[in-house]
């Protein structure tokens, strides 16, 4: 096969299960960008993925793309682009008056606080299982925990959790690149269903300016900081950002942490045996099976060379992060997965000014939904290996994860 359609077979449906062989052939063309098909840019090594992503040359502004590559749907919604597709200093002044509201030094109990009502929300879920010995892993807690915290943290009342947590999966549905498919109507629908959830936050955020209550969004609507108030299309643009981006990853991080671990049952007992080990294994876990396996959106502002290779101003650089996590340049044995790795510096979570900040949270959701998991589960088996997976290539977990389990006399 040729290497100009790695691209297209890593986004075919059918690789979804495994894509780790293709991140090899691609590492094999390495380390410098592999120019794809359409004139595109694919980068699968970690050393070079890292420097992109700390290079002020690199844009993640759509807007920075030359004429052929321009994606006219995105560019004409009327909406702000979020932070996540800005560059600095727009970048850096929105990311920071989202930040001031979720994280220290302003915020430094926001997700702190979140833990006791992570861990109940997790044992109610558990509970709902009652005494099923059938199980999907993802429908029955990976999708509702991240979502209904989210929702918490933001202050979306329960009633309106279901219509939000639609929209957020049919945004996530715009992902999808399946070749040979007309993109339009997904990616249509996705642009409506992000502007309906813009429309629906920013009401309640007005109602927040005229009610404040305790929640995020409201000292998203109500803060007059240094930097001066979101006007009301970022504060929807970044609410809309937080909650999908909020649970649409740890929804994938739950869902393939638990997949591995049951590939993996010595591993999972020896963590059933010691929660200690818990923190070490959701790092393993975000390099080996990442959430976000790529970064489609980022595009040279000048000629740069990458590894040898000349990658022209404004095509398109798609930075496959997935496979940087398994280069064995920078991991030892790095197919082997393993919750004691010492050194272990993944692109889970990106790099640079774009690193997700949604981190810590992802962490300790990920750890609460595992240790509860691995807790009320006794003896749990796959029914299906591979699971059926979520389309989307970018944020590649499974969509269902039946399991079996012994019932508790």
């Amino acid at each position: 096969s040729s290497p100009e359609t790695l691209f297209r077979r890593i986004t075919d449906y059918a690789n979804r299960a495994d894509p780790y062989p293709l991140y090899a052939e691609l590492r094999e063309h390495g380390p410098g960008p592999v120019r794809q098909e359409d004139g595109s840019y694919l980068v699968g090594t970690y050393d070079e993925i890292a420097a992109l992503l700390h290079d002020p040359r690199v844009s993640s502004d759509p807007r920075s793309r030359a004429e052929p590559f321009r994606d006219s749907l995105a560019l004409q919604e009327g909406m702000p682009v979020s932070f996540i597709g800005q560059d600095d200093p727009e970048h850096d002044r929105l990311r920071r008056l989202a930040m001031r509201h979720f994280g220290p030094p302003h915020t430094p109990r926001r997700v702190d606080a979140l833990q006791g009502d992570l861990v109940r929300i997790a044992e109610e879920l558990a509970m709902s299982f009652g005494d099923r010995e059938r199980l999907d892993l993802v429908d029955d807690f990976a999708f509702p925990l991240p979502v209904t915290v989210i929702c918490r943290l933001l202050g979306v009342p329960p009633g309106d959790v279901p219509q939000v947590h639609d929209w957020a999966d049919t945004v996530v549905a715009g992902l999808d690149f399946t070749p040979d498919e007309d993109p339009e109507p997904r990616r249509r629908a996705a642009q409506e269903a992000r502007a309906a959830m813009g429309r629906y936050l920013g009401e309640l955020a007005e109602e927040r300016r005229r009610r404040p209550t305790d929640d995020m969004l409201s000292a998203l609507a109500n803060d007059d900081g240094p930097e001066g108030r979101l006007t009301q299309p970022e504060l929807m643009v970044t609410s809309v950002l937080l909650l999908i981006a909020g649970h649409e990853t740890t929804v994938n991080l739950i869902g393939n942490g638990m997949l591995t671990l049951m590939r993996h049952p010595d591993v999972l007992e020896k963590l059933r045996a010691d929660p200690t080990l818990m923190p070490g294994a959701v790092e393993e876990l975000l390099r080996y099976e990442p959430p976000v396996q790529f970064l489609p959106q980022r595009t040279p502002l000048a000629d740069i060379e990458v590894g040898g290779v000349t990658v022209p101003e404004g095509v398109p650089l798609i930075l496959v992060l997935a496979s940087g996590n398994r280069d064995p340049r920078r991991f030892t044995d790095p197919d082997r997965f393993d919750i004691t790795r010492r050194d272990n510096q993944h692109l889970g979570f990106g790099s640079g000014v774009h690193n997700c900040f949604g981190a810590p949270l992802a962490r300790m959701e990920a750890r609460i939904a595992l240790t509860t998991l691995l807790d009320r589960l006794d003896d749990p088996r796959l029914l299906q290996d591979p699971p059926e997976y979520r389309r989307s290539p970018v944020l590649r977990g499974p969509r269902h994860l039946p399991v079996e389990r012994k019932p508790r006399s």
